[in-house]
């Protein structure tokens, strides 16, 4: 792996592990191994690198919803996998986790792939819900929006759940309960 790559991942690691402010330049060449001066020699300070590491982080994100979004089955089928899909519960959303940081936050740079990506999945999301109910299976009185918006709160409420109670099953129960609440009348 390239040193700029080894710099991209450690700082995608530090991001979920630490917050933005947790994440210094110390700390990035250490985990990465790389010498002092090259996160300088690659990009040009802290937040080239971390909007680097946010943009992978989103991308990768982006990819494994769309896998299972985009993929084989009925809508309901779609939106369970996706729901049902393997997570590190524990450690949480590394770009959920990214809205509480107020540095981020306070940043358009930074925050702007974060936003991009919890917009696309619930964009994605909601387009499964309208499918589901142009083929009959979702009530035709549902929608889409509201639908895709419960979900991403699903998911990112079940990772604050989980992780206060240091319990993956927090997590599963909410998603159990939206599964239910969403199963077509068969």
């Amino acid at each position: 792996m390239s040193t700029p790559e080894r710099l991209i991942e450690s700082t995608r690691e530090l991001l979920w592990e630490r917050g933005y402010v947790g994440t210094s330049p110390k700390a990035i060449l250490e985990r990465s191994g790389a010498g002092q001066g090259s996160m300088y020699h690659h990009f040009k300070g802290k937040p080239d690198l971390a909007l680097a590491a946010i943009r992978r982080t989103a991308e990768e994100l982006k990819a494994a919803a769309g896998e299972v979004l985009d993929g084989p089955g009925t809508p309901y089928e779609r939106i369970e996998a996706y729901l049902l899909r393997e997570r590190d519960v524990l450690r949480g959303c590394p770009i959920g986790r990214l809205t509480m940081d107020p540095e981020i936050i306070a940043s358009d740079e930074l925050r702007s792939p974060v936003d991009e990506t919890l917009d696309w999945v619930r964009e994605r999301i909601a387009g499964v819900v309208e499918e589901g109910k142009e083929q009959g299976e979702f009530a035709a009185s549902l929608d889409g929006e509201a639908i895709a918006a419960a979900v991403a709160a699903t998911v990112q409420g079940g990772y604050v759940l989980a992780r206060a109670s240091g319990s993956p099953s927090a997590f599963d129960a909410a998603v159990r309960g939206l599964l239910s609440l969403l199963a077509p009348n068969r």
